[in-house]
């Protein structure tokens, strides 16, 4: 195996594991809620996210770029700081982790809490549950491409601030559409238990938001940076990848 070939499997094998760990722990705290009566509470179950998704840009962040939501992938492609490639097999790793957190969940307490499935409040139109992720998953695109110029989305600075988003999106957000932004976390539950809401506002409304993501992005910071792409694409052992999909190196974002 080439170092190349390694360096793309060590990729794989972080964004699948990173994403394993996030849907242990999204999906996890409704089951575990319901397992315990109530015991965990919204406030904990939004929050354990965000600290989850801080920890694990920490750890992985320098390996793949910490990912672990195809919707991610997407803006980083559509942005031009990720080889459009490697969308396909970045997707299906962040689709196995999520597939098995959901299986381990479901072989550890059954159905309870329906594996974590994302639901919409009750009583909420669909249409203004659509409305809420799509603009969920621009605000959180924002910060993850706004903190990846410079290179920190591999440091506390986007760990703090990606982290932070996803625990605030789900406090005010949480009993209205579920704050899910991320089409593997919602898909997962419901490929394993079985039950969710209407399962297209979840997968579509995450894309569309980093579809907006994008534009926005140039509007505020102008062309992709190589500091950017590096951040999106992880560094192997033979240093800072030198792929890139778009603008020279010299630009700035």
């Amino acid at each position: 195996m080439t170092t190349s070939q390694r360096s793309g499997w060590r990729r794989l094998s972080a964004e699948g594991v990173g994403t394993f760990f996030l849907v242990l722990v999204a999906a996890g705290a409704g089951v575990v809620d319901g397992v315990t009566g109530g015991q965990v509470g919204r406030p904990a179950a939004v929050v354990a996210p965000g600290l989850m998704v801080l920890a694990l840009i920490y750890t992985l962040g320098e390996t793949s770029g910490a990912h672990l939501n195809p919707a991610v992938t997407m803006a980083f492609a559509a942005r031009g700081h990720f080889p459009w490639r490697r969308v396909p097999a970045y997707v299906a790793a962040q689709l196995a982790g999520a597939i098995a957190a959901a299986g381990v969940l479901r072989a550890l307490f059954g159905t309870a809490g329906q594996v974590g499935a994302t639901r919409p409040g009750t009583g909420i139109d669909t249409g203004a549950v659509f409305a809420l992720e799509v603009l969920l998953s621009l605000g959180l695109m924002t910060v993850i491409l706004g903190t990846s110029s410079g290179a920190r989305n591999i440091g506390h600075n986007a760990a703090i601030a990606i982290g932070g988003y996803i625990a605030l999106a789900g406090l005010w957000a949480g009993p209205i559409s579920g704050a899910s932004m991320n089409p593997a976390r919602s898909l997962a539950p419901v490929l394993v238990g079985g039950h969710g809401g209407p399962l297209w506002i979840y997968l579509l409304g995450p894309l569309v938001g980093a579809g907006l993501a994008v534009p926005l992005a140039w509007v505020l910071r102008g062309p992709p940076s190589a500091e950017a792409t590096h951040a999106a694409q992880g560094t192997d052992e033979m240093g800072p990848p030198n792929e890139h999909p778009s603008e020279p190196d010299s630009r700035s974002g």
